[in-house]
């Protein structure tokens, strides 16, 4: 009886102790693995990108500060004032910064972006009167793009660059003779007489259609006074200029929309003098875009969007 308790015992013990060890096993998998996903998720965050770039530039003393603004400009894109700005405070307040290139490749987009960043741009040139600031185009430099552009003090395009198309759009469709091929009924309820106004599913009235032209004239007039300001006696007006036509960059300098040709490197190595260029474009990260788009469709959703919308281009 005694033995057979004994083997018992044993039995039990070396039960209990691969038990233990399964736990153990388990406990130490489960650590790994979750060390694992760790070291894998702050790779993929690097490489995504989604911190995007707040540091600032490391330079080795005299450089020209590179801001770029690429794209269509709105306020859910890479080229919107909120990345734009920050971009350019940083390159000048940066003590070795000697000049500023803004690189632009834009076929325009919002006029209230275009706008904040000339506004800025004028800011910063009153406010550190020793740096410059220069244009340099790339493909295309139209429409909100150059409205940015008429802030700097001179702009330099390539011969084949695309320039101007100073004016204003508001763009949209109408589906109502659809509607009624189709048999649908469009039912509209508004408070206030002019609420659907641009609605795509309702005709578009006479005193609408005015309304919606001295309003873009009115934006186009702010656009022209830009212009105007900016380039002063260097633009040679003719009729054409501000009807919303583009050149390319030989028509442009000849017309005095550019100042000559160059590129980021002949500009800082010829007329900077600091050949070392450091850029500071703030680059926006996975996380910030996705914020951003979520953001503009909780706007749709909710009916805070427009079926249309003004643009310079």
């Amino acid at each position: 009886m005694a033995e057979q308790n004994w083997e018992r015992d044993v039995l039990e013990k070396l039960a209990m102790s691969a038990i233990q060890e399964q736990r153990r096993a388990r406990h130490w998998g489960i650590f790994f693995k979750v060390l694992t996903f760790g070291y894998l998720f702050i790779i993929l965050f690097v490489v995504m990108g989604w911190t995007g770039k707040s540091e600032t530039p490391l330079s080795t003393g005299r450089h020209t500060a590179l801001v770029d603004m690429q794209g269509v400009i709105s306020s859910d894109s890479a080229a919107s004032a909120d990345n734009l700005i920050p971009s350019l405070q940083e390159a000048f307040k940066d003590k070795g910064t000697q000049g500023v290139i803004l690189r632009i490749n834009s076929p325009g987009g919002s006029p209230v972006q275009a706008g904040q960043i000339n506004d800025e741009i004028r800011r910063l040139r009153v406010k550190y009167p020793a740096i410059p600031l220069y244009v340099v185009v790339d493909d295309v430099c139209a429409s909100g793009g150059y409205y940015v552009a008429v802030a700097a003090d001179k702009i330099f395009v390539d011969k084949a660059s695309l320039i101007g198309s100073i004016g204003v759009l508001m763009d949209g469709f109408g589906f109502t003779g659809t509607m009624e091929k189709l048999g649908v009924e469009r039912r509209l309820v508004t408070a206030g007489a002019n609420k659907g106004f641009m609605d795509p599913f309702s005709t578009m009235r006479p005193d609408q259609q005015e309304y919606a032209k001295q309003m873009l004239a009115q934006i186009h007039q702010q656009f022209i006074d830009v212009v105007r300001t900016g380039r002063g006696k260097r633009l040679k007006e003719t009729p054409d200029t501000f009807s919303g036509l583009v050149w390319n960059g030989q028509a442009g300098v000849m017309m005095g929309l550019a100042d000559g040709y160059g590129s980021v490197e002949s500009v800082a190595r010829d007329v900077i003098k600091a050949e070392e260029v450091v850029d500071f474009t703030v680059k926006e990260g996975f996380a910030d875009r996705l914020a951003k788009r979520f953001g503009a469709g909780v706007m749709s959703a909710t009916g805070f969007s427009t079926q249309s919308k003004i643009t310079l281009r």
